[in-house]
């Protein structure tokens, strides 16, 4: 006899997805960025935060609704996905509005990020700070906790390290979407395939009325 599937599944379990981890190492690297290039009374300041901040939360949300809602959970990582496209535009408007190069696709830093698999915000600073020929600036504070520090030496150079901060949380972000991407597409799959709460709820009073003949 085989197992009798539950009601209400095993659900959450948010923390061990990859594109939470990668998406709340975004929201972290965000804070940053913002607090030290975008000024702090700025609406942009406010709004780049709370894209981040969405993201990370609505994959939680998603997950611990998907014990009777698929169609939620759907739905939040969707909305996830999107907040990180707005997240993605600011970006670009930060690189674009003063005149800082766009990495393209195949920008060989692009790749050495990525393969660097930073776990938090100092990390992706120190990766910053050595790719961005900032050695001997803005290294790690009497907390020990490595900061974006603004250049006093240089306009340009400062200028240029922005540049490289705001391209190395771009390809995080590229990184967390693909992943939602493949999420979206596999909860879209398996709701199409097994249905949401209404047919699990179905089949499961089905199989206990079987078991009481």
């Amino acid at each position: 006899m085989g197992e009798r599937e539950a009601l209400i599944p095993k659900h959450g379990g948010y923390r061990k997805l990859k594109s939470f981890q990668v998406a709340q190492l975004v929201y972290d690297v965000t804070v940053r960025f913002c607090d030290t290039w975008i000024g702090k009374r700025s609406r942009t300041h406010d709004q780049m935060v709370q894209a981040a901040r969405s993201g990370v939360q609505n994959i939680a949300e998603g997950s611990q609704a998907s014990a009777t809602s698929k169609k939620t959970e759907l739905k939040l990582t969707q909305v996830a996905r999107a907040s990180l496209e707005e997240l993605k535009l600011d970006y670009e408007d930060f690189l674009r509005q003063r005149g800082l190069t766009l990495w393209e696709r195949k920008h060989p830093l692009r790749q050495a990020l990525i393969d660097r698999r930073c776990k938090t915000a100092d990390d992706v600073a120190l990766w910053v700070r050595s790719v961005g020929g900032r050695s001997g600036q803005g290294g790690p504070d009497g907390k020990g906790r490595a900061n974006y520090t603004r250049s006093t030496s240089s306009t340009e150079s400062t200028a240029n390290y922005s540049g490289f901060a705001a391209n190395a949380v771009l390809v995080l972000i590229a990184v967390a979407s693909s992943l939602l991407d493949r999420q979206v597409a596999k909860l879209a799959e398996d709701f199409e395939n097994e249905g949401g709460f209404t047919e699990r709820l179905y089949r499961v009073r089905t199989a206990k009325r079987r078991e009481r003949r």
